[in-house]
């Protein structure tokens, strides 16, 4: 275990002032998106575009290109294509998702066999690692941030009933199709983002966890959205600040400090239920 000396000493290095930050942001990010992943059911959904960016971070590698930049087309495209598919198709959207999730994992897999020689820029993105963001990624994951928060604030009351009944938003006039792809393209974004700091393996608990632990905490839609948020960015900073003391995996620790997080709380509601029956 690293001491309190040693852990100040760490914090006043730029990459640890990077991952912080990154942490926080997509922390933030994380609450936000998945506050509505949630409740709209789309955590296979986001689960399946975390699995499929494989094939993203391996053509990545093959063609000597960053694998951030391979990262953010591929899965974007793969959110659409899926999307369309769930649209056109008579058959469930787990199915679809199982079908068109499994051909990309070959595809991934195979792609990755053809790797010759040094694999730490696919190891790092399969597994991640924060601590490698640079200002590059800052910028994407606050631009997907900022882009994401002015269009689901701006759009509230019609994301709020689109989420709970998709026909009267349509009877309504709202957009639903407009504003479902609009989603699909900032959560496929923010799992390219988020990627980096917590690995393919792992990205799908960081949207879920922090907004099932808020939706234990509050039914009320707003401090529902305002705890998720809440709850993203602090257990991001713990799991950075847990990483650095005991000298883990970054992004483990994260979702570690989550999932502790989310079983301290439903512990809690636990003990408050059988105090008031």
């Amino acid at each position: 275990m690293t001491n309190i000396n040693d852990l100040v000493t760490l914090l006043q290095f730029p990459f640890m002032q990077r991952a912080i930050a990154g942490a926080i942001l997509m922390g933030i990010l994380g609450g936000l998106l998945g506050s509505f992943v949630t409740l709209r059911q789309l955590s296979f959904f986001s689960h399946a575009v975390g699995h499929a960016a494989l094939v993203g971070v391996a053509l990545g590698v093959l063609l000597q290109l960053n694998p951030t930049w391979m990262l953010l087309p591929f899965t974007l495209l793969f959110g659409l294509v899926v999307l369309y598919f769930i649209d056109r198709t008579d058959l469930a959207s787990d199915s679809v998702l199982s079908i068109v999730l499994s051909g990309a994992l070959a595809l991934g897999v195979l792609l990755t066999s053809l790797i010759k020689g040094y694999r730490g820029n696919l190891m790092s993105v399969l597994f991640g690692d924060i601590l490698a963001i640079d200002a590059t990624d800052l910028v994407l994951t606050l631009l997907v941030l900022v882009g994401g928060s002015v269009f689901l604030l701006l759009t509230l009351q019609q994301q709020i009933l689109l989420t709970l009944n998709s026909a009267v938003a349509k009877v309504q006039g709202v957009p639903v199709q407009l504003y479902r792809y609009s989603f699909v393209v900032l959560l496929s974004l923010a799992v390219a983002v988020a990627i980096k700091a917590v690995g393919v393996l792992l990205v799908n608990a960081f949207l879920v966890i922090p907004a099932s632990t808020a939706k234990l905490m509050s039914h009320h839609f707003n401090w529902f959205l305002i705890l998720s948020v809440i709850v993203g960015s602090t257990s991001s900073f713990a799991g950075i600040i847990v990483s650095g003391l005991f000298n883990f995996a970054s992004g483990p620790s994260i979702v570690l400090v989550q999932f502790v997080l989310f079983l301290a709380v439903f512990c809690l509601v636990q003990v408050r239920k059988k105090s008031t029956a």
